[in-house]
């Protein structure tokens, strides 16, 4: 089978209607599964074709926003694909916020239609009900109620229209889709990919990391409407020609490993996409599957840093490789990572080729070897700008360099070990201490499932560390004994000086521990 050519700098391509050649003869190959059913490559590729026609029928024109506030399900790709298909760009925004944040984000967009699942709907009610912009279309995704006005069934929208014959003629370098990148403080920002940016880390992770095939099955714990969730869920394998799992549930180990036993759709996966946080859940679980009861050929891990020990465990129990990597919303994809057959625990690897990384100091120079830096990233993945936000964009998206917001220390075989965010770095006695190498060593003491290190001010205003740790179920160990064992592994400067044992810590809808929670509790003590 040929494959189209890869998009020129500014030249012509629609990567909806590039997947669709890409899986020509693949017809009758089940594309999605979701809870209800499966949809194959054929029925997928019209049901793109009727979203992008239903969508301007609608009045919907090109380059204008569609908010996409959906569980995920086969109507995710149909109308993600569709709006790219017609030159229509798809906000894909996270199903856990609050009416008030999806009312910033209507305004912010200027969406001119919501395609909702059902059970979200009342929360986009709320949200329009307080918000001054008016969009011109609600589509339901599997309705759960009667419909109002201005309100229809998916899958009546899609009855209802003519399939669009040709794609839209966009380039590779048109606004495509936005993400919403969130921070530990102000309001979400519009993060703006081109249509060549999603093949691009198809071309360089999907296809040249994790060597995908067209008979893998993908499952990823991570939803679509992140950037990690929609490479690993919607991109990767629809460029491979593989068969996805998606699941509309939360991500609980017992969730997962129905879907790894084969329990929904009949399929066992054989790649999965998981975080730090979730593998250390499932491990954890009394009902952890057994090797011969899963088909898993490959793992994945990002969203955070994984520690070395749950690597290690993972990997020894399913006899496969947990591929750990570093990827942003603002890359769209990993960009840093191990790869199979080139694995390092404890290091998020070495960098993805077509990509360089960078390390530079506070004083923007390159630092030595063994030293700690921010993370500067170069590759054509890089997102466009942040919506209406020129500050944060030249702070972010510098020239051909995009700014993580990570520290990296590189080590002498060229992989690279995490250190931390920028702003959760801590000083102690003059010297940089990285929270996630203390959460990292606590986690290796047999009682602790989960550690979270911040810094807080001692009597005489100087910087020490804190330790918020969760233990396994049924175990616990005393202050003074994670102490010694810290000490035992770490610098004696390191280990914390306090603790509290706490049932949960808080995290973002990824898992990402938000340690700037963690501080703005001790503040307010």
């Amino acid at each position: 089978m040929s494959r189209p050519l890869a998009p020129a700098n500014g030249g012509p391509f629609n990567f909806a209607h590039h997947l669709m050649t890409l899986n020509q003869g693949r017809e009758g190959k089940k594309a999605f599964i979701d809870d209800q059913g499966s949809i194959t490559y054929g029925e997928l590729a019209e049901r793109v074709r009727r979203m992008a026609g239903a969508l301007q029928a609608s009045g919907v024109r090109r380059d204008e926003r569609v908010l996409l506030l959906m569980l995920d399900c086969n109507d995710w790709p149909v109308t993600f694909l569709g709006a790219l298909y017609a030159g229509i760009v798809p906000v894909a925004v996270n199903t856990l916020l609050t009416a008030d944040d999806y009312a910033y984000m209507l305004e912010h967009s200027r969406a001119q239609a919501v395609v909702v699942s059902g059970s979200l709907l009342p929360t986009v009610q709320a949200a329009m009900a307080r918000s001054q912009h008016e969009v011109r279309q609600i589509v339901v995704s599997q309705p759960d109620s009667p419909l109002g006005e201005g309100q229809v069934d998916l899958q009546d929208f899609l009855r209802q229209a003519d399939p669009m014959a040709q794609p839209a003629h966009t380039g590779g370098d048109d606004p495509a889709f936005w993400l919403y990148s969130s921070g530990s403080t102000g309001r979400p920002k519009g993060t703006v990919h081109t249509q060549s940016n999603l093949y691009w880390t198809c071309e360089l992770y999907g296809k040249g990391v994790l060597g995908l095939h067209d008979s893998d099955v993908c499952f990823s714990a991570a939803k679509l409407y992140f950037a990690y969730g929609l490479g690993n869920a919607l991109s990767f394998p629809l460029y491979a020609g593989a068969t996805v799992i998606l699941m509309a549930e939360r991500p609980t180990p017992d969730a997962t490993f129905r879907r790894w036993r084969g329990d929904v759709g009949g399929v066992r996966p054989t790649v999965f996409y998981g975080a730090p946080t979730g593998f250390a859940g499932m491990l954890a679980s009394p009902n952890l599957p057994r090797r011969d009861q899963v088909s898993l050929r490959l793992a994945s891990s990002a969203g955070e840093a994984l520690p070395a020990e749950i690597g290690q465990r993972f990997g020894e129990h399913y006899g496969i490789e947990l591929i750990d990597g570093i990827g942003s919303t603002e890359m769209l994809h990993i960009f840093l990572s191990n790869a199979p057959g080139k694995v390092r625990y404890g290091s998020t690897g070495w960098p993805v080729p077509g990509y360089s990384v960078e390390l530079r100091g506070d004083d923007g120079k390159a630092v030595p070897q063994g030293e700690t830096g921010d993370l500067y990233i170069q590759g054509p993945s890089a997102a466009l700008m942040y919506w209406g936000n020129r500050d944060k964009s030249r702070e972010t998206f510098q020239g051909a360099l995009t700014k993580s917001g990570d520290k990296y220390v590189c080590n002498e075989d060229g992989s690279y070990t995490y250190a931390g965010r920028s702003d959760d770095m801590l000083k102690v006695s003059g010297i940089y201490v990285s929270p996630f190498e203390v959460e990292s060593t606590l986690m290796l003491h047999p009682a602790v499932l989960e550690a979270a290190v911040i810094g807080v001010p001692d009597a005489e205003g100087l910087t020490k560390t804190k330790a918020f740790v969760v233990f396994k179920s049924g175990q616990q160990a005393s202050e003074d004994e994670l102490k010694a064992f810290v000490k035992e592994r770490l610098a004696p400067y390191k280990y914390p000086r306090a603790f509290e044992f706490v049932p949960e810590l808080p995290k973002t809808a990824t898992g990402k521990i938000q340690r700037f929670k963690l501080r703005d509790l001790e503040r307010q003590r």
